[in-house]
């Protein structure tokens, strides 16, 4: 008996696993990057289906609160990331679900809008009105099951995709655990769309999971919600003494245990606080429960803070926690390309370019914008065949990584996944030939744009 409990190992006993769906495209994880795969493949004729491990889409902008939808454009009057993020925008539009500004005021340097829009976070860059939103993630996670019906999407949810079937160096399929139990589904081509690339080890896929514990991907986060605030005194207050406001941060942080930012939301009598834990791996179970238990005392001991010394929060009341783990970086595909910081401080291009952001901190004028290109190959793995990844676990280095993996980033990558996916599909090709020139075209059919990138140069 004492030799039985004393084992490191136990054998799980082989069983069948029931087949419960086939499909073309299978998609798992429901987040931006996931959720917007799964509708372009849809929408571009393949049989879908999306797996989510929570009851809700969305992800970090829904389930993690995470409510900015940041940094569209560059400083200028158009969009620079547009498609299924600015879809997901003008629909919450029509419900009430977005704080942003019009889409004539982007670039605009008028004081008066100019004053407005400062004071809510990444709304102003270099003087110039940018393309930040602000959104209700309850309405949010309304939108995005609208839009995966609409597409015909077949979604399951409560669905936790535990690994996949390889067969031949080829993924076959997915396992998934439910309350159904353990299930399978095969597909043709199969999505990773966990952010944290849950299936990469799995599949067989190499992978990077170093991070720099400084960086901002590093660090987990819960955040949590504020009623009965008033967003607008709380600029008035900051605006009015800014050296108080920043040693009230300051002893905010210390009183606290970390670093607290209270942050707009649509409403101005709510407001979501974001925060920060290094030294924490989002692939650990001990890590995980370490936050969801350390983050909660720090949240009370903060919100006694602000209640006591703030302005605004005298009154405030704790809404929620999110029900999602605020996780930032994990595994990064080892991908046909790794992109690096060096490529995007040189806004390097790519001749299979397939989403262009706006690089941070850009210098220069509006008439010279920086971006940063994001090429195909970075979401295909080197050997494996049959699996792409969608959002942040794109091939990069940490640096590119952390600069690129911001939830509309992570739309436009999925975007291109999903559409490469039905191009394979239709084709009857691999994934790592699918034609670039092909590829950019449908995505411009789509609504994306491509700046700097001329398909007529494009061999």
């Amino acid at each position: 008996m004492l030799e039985e409990q004393n084992r490191d190992t136990i054998c799980e006993p082989a069983r069948d696993i029931d087949i419960c769906y086939q499909a073309d495209v299978v998609v798992v994880g429901g987040g931006p990057g996931g959720h917007s795969a799964a509708i372009a493949a849809a929408r571009n004729g393949a049989k879908t289906i999306l797996l989510e491990r929570y009851g809700h889409l969305g992800g970090m902008a829904t389930g993690g609160i995470v409510i900015q939808i940041p940094h569209m454009s560059d400083g200028g009057t158009e969009p620079i990331i547009a498609g299924l993020a600015l879809e997901w925008l003008e629909r919450l539009d029509k419900v009430g679900g977005t704080l942003r500004p019009s889409m004539q005021d982007i670039g605009s340097d008028d004081a008066e809008l100019v004053s407005r829009w400062r004071r809510f976070m990444g709304n102003v860059i270099n003087g110039r009105i940018e393309h930040t939103a602000w959104v209700d993630p309850e309405l949010l996670k309304c939108i995005l099951n609208d839009m995966t019906e609409d597409a015909g999407v077949k979604l399951l949810l409560h669905s936790w995709g535990t690994r996949v079937l390889v067969e031949d160096g080829k993924v076959k399929g997915v396992f998934f655990e439910s309350k159904s139990g353990r299930q399978a589904i095969l597909g043709e081509v199969i999505i990773d769309g966990t952010g944290d690339g849950d299936l990469l080890p799995s599949a067989g896929a190499d992978f990077d999971s170093v991070w720099d514990s400084t960086s901002r991907s590093s660090m987990l986060a819960l955040v949590f919600r504020l009623g009965n605030c008033d967003y607008q005194k709380l600029c008035d207050y900051r605006e009015g003494d800014p050296d108080q406001y920043q040693q009230l941060m300051k002893g905010l942080a210390e009183y606290a245990g970390t670093r607290l930012l209270p942050l707009p939301s649509p409403r101005n009598d709510v407001m979501w606080v974001n925060n920060w834990i290094p030294g924490l791996d989002c692939t650990s179970v001990e890590d995980l429960t370490t936050l969801e238990v350390k983050m909660r005392k720090i949240m009370r001991k903060g919100h006694k803070f602000l209640k006591e010394n703030v302005p605004t929060f005298e009154n405030s009341f704790i809404i929620d926690t999110a029900p999602q783990t605020g996780t930032r970086g994990a595994r990064r595909l080892v991908g046909e390309y790794v992109i690096t910081e060096e490529d995007f401080k040189t806004s390097k291009k790519f001749e299979d370019t397939i989403a262009v952001f706006p690089r941070l901190g850009r210098p220069g004028s509006i008439e010279t914008p920086r971006h940063v290109y994001i090429p195909y190959r970075a979401l295909v793995p080197v050997k494996t065949e049959g699996l792409l990844v969608a959002g942040r676990s794109f091939a990069s280095d940490q640096m590119a990584n952390n600069m690129a993996n911001l939830i509309p980033h992570c739309i436009a990558i999925g975007q291109a996944a999903g559409t490469a996916a039905s191009i394979a599909i239709n084709e009857g090709i691999s994934l790592r030939k699918v034609d670039y020139h092909t590829l950019q075209k449908k995505l411009l059919e789509q609504g994306v744009t491509l700046p700097g990138v001329i398909l007529t140069e494009i061999k």
